[in-house]
């Protein structure tokens, strides 16, 4: 070869081995800009009690429209809201066959609406999701999570093994009571006359405790009676969650939860979804309750039970939202409240959402055992 051809030759794997360092360079750019950026993505966001009317889900009106809804799609995506817990909700009516009964078609009617939702209306938009593996799938593939939790399990009636049907359509919490006293369990409404069904829990509420175990659906304690709910606590053998309270020491209302109490859900491991309902976080009216009080409740429960156990909800379109989160579009200003409060982002991954899958993962990993011993 020539001294030419050989002078070709090596510019050529000069340059070729130029381009290869400007990729390889160009990569660890890449690498180090987006390793020390802001991991916003990090940061799953959930809200565990949202309510649902079944007149917002009709193939003329429904969530994947702007519905004049706290809540819907359209806001989800604005607010970056990525995970709503849609509920299923039965007020407290007489405990009979008749009451039962209408409880009972009240929550079918709900469950399909919701199956409506991520099956017809919009399955290119949501998917409902059974365990954390799904809630994490669905969110990396870029669309939001419906999950479902029962508010009031008086639908359930005198038969528990109603608690199957309802974990096959995809409940994965429920509370034993609302406001008045269920089959199952005495209400928090007991503080306002001194008047209680059961002392607690009903024996059949004790039982309702194992199934909700054996099936790996979280224990709600948002709505029952103190007593009720140091019963649930001392006989489940999983942690529980408060879907929507919060603390009793800065507002007085039988819906938070006291110090006692919150001391009881750490020791079991559980975690408190503080609740952005303003009569629930102060007693002022004038200016609103606004973010600041929700962040203070926050706050409280983190400093007495550790980051571990606090989490978030907003109970909207059953009173919830505040000045700062009206609605889901608002969702962001939670997590920069929380990042002005001095929270990393690591905390606040944990707040909006960590800590409950946690729960989650460890109350199904304890039916699966349970599982397994009957096997």
């Amino acid at each position: 070869m020539g001294y030419g051809n050989r002078g070709r030759l090596n510019n050529l794997l000069t340059m070729k081995n130029l381009l290869t360092m400007k990729k390889y360079i160009i990569l660890l750019v890449y690498i180090l800009v987006f390793s020390s950026c802001d991991q916003t993505t990090s940061i799953v966001t959930i809200d565990t009690h949202d309510d649902i009317n079944v007149a917002n889900f009709t193939d003329s009106l429904n969530y994947a429209m702007n519905t004049n809804t706290q809540v819907n799609l359209p806001k989800m995506i604005k607010g970056g809201l990525d995970v709503a817990w849609f509920i299923v909700y039965t007020g407290q009516g007489d405990l009979n066959e008749e009451g039962y009964r209408a409880a009972n078609d009240n929550a079918m009617a709900k469950f399909d609406a919701i199956n409506r939702l991520v099956n017809q209306y919009a399955p290119d938009q949501i998917e409902l999701a059974l365990n954390s593996d799904d809630v994490y799938r669905i969110h990396k593939k870029g669309k939001k999570v419906a999950m479902i939790g029962v508010e009031n399990a008086y639908p359930i009636g005198l038969d528990t093994a109603n608690v199957k049907k309802y974990w096959k359509k995809g409940a994965r919490y429920m509370s034993l009571a609302h406001n008045g006293h269920s089959q199952f369990s005495d209400s928090n409404t007991g503080e306002r006359d001194g008047v209680y069904l059961h002392d607690g829990l009903s024996e059949l509420g004790k039982e309702m405790v194992q199934l909700l175990n054996y099936y790996g659906i979280m224990i709600d304690i948002s709505h029952p009676s103190k007593e009720a709910i140091r019963q649930m606590i001392e006989s489940s053998k999983a942690p529980v969650i408060a879907s929507h309270s919060s603390a009793r020491a800065l507002r007085d209302h039988s819906r938070n939860l006291d110090d006692e109490q919150l001391g009881w859900v750490k020791q079991n491991g559980g975690v408190v979804q503080t609740v952005a309902l303003g009569s629930y976080l102060t007693d002022r009216e004038d200016p609103a309750p606004n973010i600041e009080d929700f962040i203070n409740h926050i706050d409280y429960m983190v400093d007495k039970m550790g980051i571990d156990h606090v989490g978030i909800s907003s109970d909207f379109d059953g009173g919830g939202g505040i000045d700062g989160w009206k609605d889901a579009s608002e969702t962001k200003n939670v997590t920069s409240a929380l990042r002005n409060r001095g929270y990393s982002d690591e905390e606040i991954a944990k707040i909006w959402g960590g800590n409950l899958m946690r729960v989650l993962d460890e109350v199904q990993k304890v039916a699966e055992q349970l599982q397994n011993i009957e096997l």
